[in-house]
This record gives C-alpha cells, sequence and structure tokens, in this order.
C-alpha cells in the first residue's frame, strides 16, 4: 500500500463536504476519484497533498515515497521557455552533465596521476549520469512535449505568455518526467486534444508508479483505471474495475438496496397493521398479543432507506418546426489568420436527423468553423447555405451568447419576452436553479452553472438544427449523461464540436474530422471512426499526393465510396421508414372512421353496408400487419 486514506471529514461554513472517508491505493495501481460537481473531490486531493488542512482524519503516504500532483490550474511565471521548464526537472542531470564537461576540460590540460585521478572522477560521474537516463533525457523532454500537444516551434516560447491550458499542459509534463511514486492528477484531460489524450492514457497505463485522478472522461478512465472510488454526500465507496465497470455495479448495489428496504417496509407495515387490529379488539389476550408483536417489531432489523438519487438536470430539446431535408450545405470554405492557413476547400452537406460531430486536433479551427456557420467570423471565402425552415440554436463554449451584467431571469426574459414569470422560474428550476438563485448575476456563476444556464436557453429555443461547441466542459458525468439522453432523443439535426470520446460514441451518427486542413467523413460512432481511421487517412493522402495506382481503386478508396453509398442507403431507408408510418397511421384513422360508421344506428340496419364495411376492416387488418412487419424491418 502506497497511500492510506483514513476517515479524513472537512465542512466548509454550512456545507459538510467530506465525512470520515477512507479508502487506500496500492503501489502502481491506477486509480480513479469520481463525483459529482462540489462532491469535494479536488479538496480531497489538497488535503492529501497538505495544501488544505482536514477536521479529522489523515492521509499517510508509505515511507521513502515521493508524491506529485497536478492542479486544474497553473500559475507559472519566468523567462524560462517550455523547453527549459522541462528541463529544469532534472537539474541533478543537468549539474552533473556540466561537472563532466568541466571534467572533459580539465583532462586535456593534465598528465599523469593527476590524469588518471580525473579520468576516475570522470568514469564515476559518467556512470551516474547513464544510470540517471542522461543521455536520453532531452529525448524523453521532447517526446513528452510532443505527446502533449506541443510542436517543436512551441518550444522556445515562454511560459509567462502562454494561456492557462499551455500552462497546464506544461506542468502535467513536469509532473511526468519528475516520476514521482504516485501521481495526483486532477482533471489532466481539460486542455488536451484527442491526440495527447490518447498518448497521455498509454504514457499512463505504462507508468510505473501509482496514479489517483479525477476526471469526468469516461472513455479515458476506461482505459486507464482498475478502481474507482466515489464520493457521494461526503462519503465514499470503492468499485473494483474501470467507469463502465463501477456504473454497472452502482446501479446492481443501489436495485439491491432499494429492493431490501422496500421488503423489509412492507414487513414493518404488515406487523404495524397487525398491532393495530389487535389493539382494536380490546381484550386482554389481544393486548397481550398486540404488545408481543410490538416487542417484535421494536427488535426489527430495518435497514437504511437507499439516498435518493441527487438533483439532476431534467430537459429535452424539441423543435418547434420540422425542417426541409437539406440542412446545411457549406462549400469551398477557407479561413486562416495572420497568414497561417486553418482550413481550406471544406465542402460538406448535413441532412434532417443526422447527429455529426466535428473533432480534430487543438488549433485546427473547429471552434472557428461552427463560429461562421453563426455568422459570428467571416469566412476568407465559400458559401453556408441553410435549408427550408431551418431555425439553429448555438452553444458557445466560451459562453459569449450569455450577457455576463444580466441576472438569470433577465438572461432568459429578454430572450424570451413571450415567457411569463412562472414558465422562466420552471424552466431555470428543471436547471437546478430555484428560489433567490434566479436572480444572480451571469457573472457571478461558476462556469458549471454558466452550461446550465447556455443549456436552458438552448432548450427554450425550440431549434430544428442545434449547434454545440464543447457541450460537456463544466459538466459533471452525471450531467453529461442526461444531456446524451436529452441528444438521443432529439428530432432535429444536430452538429457539435467535442474531444469527448465517450459522449461521441453515444450521440453521433457521423464524425467529420478536421486533418490536414482538409475534412475525412466517417459514417458511425468513434468506435467505428478508430476502426477506419489509418485506412481513410491513407486514403486521403494518396489522393492529395497523386500517388494512387492507376489500375483499379485502394482498399481505402473502395471504403470511402461504401461509405458514400451507406449514407445514400440510410437515407432512403429513413425516407422509406417514413413514409410507412405515415402509411400505418393513415390505415389506423380509416379503421377507427369505420367503427364509427358501424356504430350508426341507421348503418347497423343495413346488411348490405355492414358486410362491405367489415370486408374493408378485414383487409385494411391484413394492410396493417403487412406494415407493421415492414417498419420494424425498418427500425432494425
Amino acid at each position: 500500500m502506497i497511500l492510506n486514506v483514513q476517515k479524513i471529514s472537512k465542512t466548509f461554513p454550512g456545507n459538510e463536504v467530506l465525512r470520515e472517508v477512507s479508502f487506500y491505493v496500492e503501489e502502481h495501481e491506477k486509480a480513479a476519484l469520481v463525483g459529482v460537481n462540489g462532491a469535494g473531490k479536488s479538496t480531497l486531493l489538497k488535503i492529501i497533498m497538505d495544501l488544505l488542512p482536514a477536521d479529522s482524519g489523515q492521509a499517510i503516504l508509505a515511507k521513502g515515497m515521493r508524491m506529485g500532483y497536478l492542479a486544474q490550474h497553473q500559475e507559472l511565471t519566468g523567462d524560462a521557455t517550455i523547453f527549459e521548464q522541462l528541463l529544469m526537472v532534472r537539474r541533478d542531470v543537468l549539474e552533473l552533465y556540466e561537472r563532466m564537461r568541466a571534467s572533459e576540460k580539465r583532462m586535456a590540460a593534465l598528465s599523469g596521476d593527476a590524469l588518471e585521478e580525473e579520468m576516475a572522477a570522470y568514469a564515476r560521474m559518467n556512470e551516474a549520469y547513464e544510470r540517471a537516463n542522461g543521455y536520453a533525457y532531452r529525448s524523453e523532454v521532447v517526446g513528452v512535449l510532443k505527446g502533449l500537444g506541443f510542436s517543436e516551434d512551441d518550444f522556445d516560447k515562454k511560459v509567462a505568455t502562454l494561456s492557462g491550458g499551455q500552462k497546464t499542459r506544461v506542468a502535467l509534463g513536469k509532473l511526468l518526467l519528475t516520476a514521482p511514486d504516485i501521481i495526483l492528477l486532477d482533471e489532466p484531460t481539460n486542455h488536451l486534444d484527442m491526440n495527447a489524450i490518447v498518448w497521455l492514457e498509454t504514457y499512463l497505463m505504462n507508468y510505473k508508479g501509482a496514479v489517483l485522478i479525477v476526471s469526468h472522461d469516461r472513455y479515458f478512465l476506461n482505459r486507464v483505471v482498475t478502481k474507482v472510488i466515489e464520493l457521494d454526500n461526503g462519503t465514499s465507496r470503492t468499485y473494483m474495475g474501470n467507469y463502465d465497470a463501477y456504473s454497472k455495479k452502482k446501479a446492481e448495489l443501489r436495485h439491491a438496496q432499494l429492493l431490501a428496504w422496500t421488503k423489509a417496509e412492507a414487513a414493518r407495515r404488515h406487523e404495524e397493521e397487525v398491532i393495530a387490529r389487535y389493539k382494536q379488539f380490546n381484550r386482554e389476550k389481544s393486548i397481550r398479543a398486540a404488545e408481543s408483536r410490538q416487542k417484535k417489531l421494536d427488535r426489527m432489523d430495518m435497514p437504511d432507506k437507499p439516498a435518493g438519487p441527487e438533483a439532476v438536470i431534467d430537459f429535452s430539446f424539441v423543435p418547434r418546426y420540422e425542417s426541409g431535408n437539406d440542412v446545411l450545405t457549406v462549400e469551398d470554405l477557407a479561413k486562416g489568420y495572420d497568414g497561417t492557413t486553418l482550413f481550406s476547400d471544406l465542402s460538406f452537406e448535413i441532412k434532417k436527423g443526422e447527429h455529426v460531430a466535428l473533432i480534430g486536433n487543438n488549433g485546427t479551427g473547429k471552434s472557428t468553423i461552427l463560429k461562421i456557420l453563426n455568422g459570428l467570423v467571416r469566412p476568407d471565402r465559400g458559401t453556408v447555405r441553410f435549408g427550408t425552415k431551418v431555425t439553429v440554436g448555438y452553444y458557445d463554449q466560451e459562453m459569449q451568447v450569455l450577457h455576463m451584467d444580466k441576472t438569470l431571469f433577465e438572461e432568459l426574459s429578454d430572450d424570451y419576452p413571450d415567457l411569463n414569470n412562472t414558465k422562466i422560474r420552471s424552466a431555470l428550476a428543471a436547471f437546478l436553479f430555484t428560489g433567490e438563485d434566479v436572480f444572480k448575476q451571469i457573472s457571478a456563476l461558476s462556469g458549471g452553472e454558466r452550461a446550465r444556464v447556455s443549456l436552458c436557453k438552448l432548450m427554450l429555443g425550440n431549434a430544428n438544427l442545434i449547434i454545440l461547441d464543447e457541450p460537456t466542459n463544466h459538466l459533471d458525468i452525471n450531467s453529461r449523461e442526461i444531456l446524451e439522453s436529452a441528444l438521443n432523443a432529439y428530432k432535429g439535426t444536430l452538429l457539435y464540436v467535442s474531444h469527448d470520446r465517450y459522449f461521441i460514441n453515444q450521440t453521433a451518427h457521423r464524425i467529420l474530422d478536421l486533418t490536414h486542413c482538409s475534412l475525412l467523413n466517417y459514417i458511425g460512432n468513434y468506435d467505428y471512426y478508430l476502426e477506419k481511421k489509418e485506412t481513410m487517412e491513407s486514403a486521403h493522402l494518396t489522393e492529395v499526393t497523386q500517388e494512387a495506382a492507376p489500375a483499379g481503386e485502394t482498399e481505402a478508396k473502395l471504403d470511402w465510396k461504401a461509405q458514400k453509398e451507406e449514407q445514400a442507403r440510410r437515407r432512403k431507408l429513413e425516407s422509406d421508414l417514413k413514409k410507412t408510418e405515415a402509411r400505418i397511421e393513415a390505415l389506423e384513422n380509416e379503421d377507427s372512421a369505420i367503427d364509427e360508421t358501424m356504430a350508426d344506428p341507421a348503418v347497423a340496419t343495413d346488411a348490405q353496408k355492414l358486410t362491405e364495411l367489415s370486408l374493408r376492416k378485414a383487409a385494411i387488418a391484413e394492410e396493417l400487419e403487412e406494415a407493421y412487419a415492414l417498419w420494424e424491418s425498418l427500425q432494425e
């Protein structure tokens, strides 16, 4: 055991955050710390690191072990460059290197016994340098920086000029290079693109030390951790396995607890009813029986009632109008800044009902594309056309659609003047803003609270095309799962940018990958994208360099062609499904009309008319049976 957390409690004014939280982390173990926003995860990491005092309890690190910590926000200053910052992590190696260089200069001027002594000293230093991985250290620094998404052009940038996200990546790189025996990571994937997250996953899975991670990235947790520690209502519970195993086990455990409590509660109520009946008889024998049953009831060991689920946001997206089939057409779109091209000649279409994820590395221009679609940024070239009856709802990760000087109530009432006070309060309550909360200023809200306000505005817009920029940022896992359910039930069209691979897997029908300044199209979710990524990129590069073999199509091109055919097939299926549903509705309406006609007293005495209607009902029944079978086939 490398870390033992024993009965840690912490209370802030009016808020008990942690109550006798206990768990342990074994050497080499990879564990996750999960819970809703405000559950105390970051607080607990700070207590473990002795950056915040606990009210009671302690965290014990095994003797001789070193612990490292990555906080969510970093304040790196000074004139050092990114590369220099990481080199300084191993100052001992750098100092040893300088001593070796000095020794080499001295040897050049020595001879005899003095030279032999210097050579022996140099040999000892060289051996220590090799043990410290000195000869490979600079390469290791380069590998870590590139893995975390820095290009070699970034290495000479001063850390003082970096954004908050870049500083966090530098701090993460420094922490990984120190290689402590246990690493505590607080939301390490927040400022990483997909390639960097995949690199970090691989790094941590192969890391020799132990890791304790706070993260809302479920895909990341599934890949890395083998144990999950949940903070819930101030207490902790440990589950073995990755995130999916934890989620399944938690649901099973809650169901079993609820079943046991329900059974015990039914037995208790039965006993109370029996006791009440005995007392009603008011006989000596019945009174003694009632007293005996009461003693039995008092001794009954009742299980605790399972805690009800935390208050969660509760909403749905419902389009006010149905759009035409052609929702969005983009042709030859291009954009660059300061002489650098983000993308060029981008063309794509989105059809009604599609759920499309736009992915790509940081800095490739994904958010810029969404801003162009929403008229917030002008393209250098190209056209954007929305289809018939398309109404757009936009969620901006930078929260620019919110007015910082307004209250929550004003934010909604100004944008939706037709809504009365009750409807505005009800909408805000669905996103957990109740009572006096509705009069808070937007500027005073946390990132997660602002995200909920933006989602509330989006819900009220009743758009039939929703465009989302990193919608899961600032949301805890419960809120992400609720958002996924709402989007999966949404009957309109969806286009979003996200780094949340689990979220993409749950909600995307199609993926557009912005890579090499172009878009690659994948008809499927994130798992499908991973399966086809190498083939598709190979086909794209072959096409760009015009090195494709002249005879026949490559496997990759055939795959591209198959995807286009699959896309057309899906559209035809959706059209056929809609026609079948309309046919079923028409037949059912006709059948109901016949029933009403047959109930008419004038028709009831007309044998010929009744026979005709009965024959038609029989025919409708056969047609409905065929239509239902076709509908079921199309659905599958």
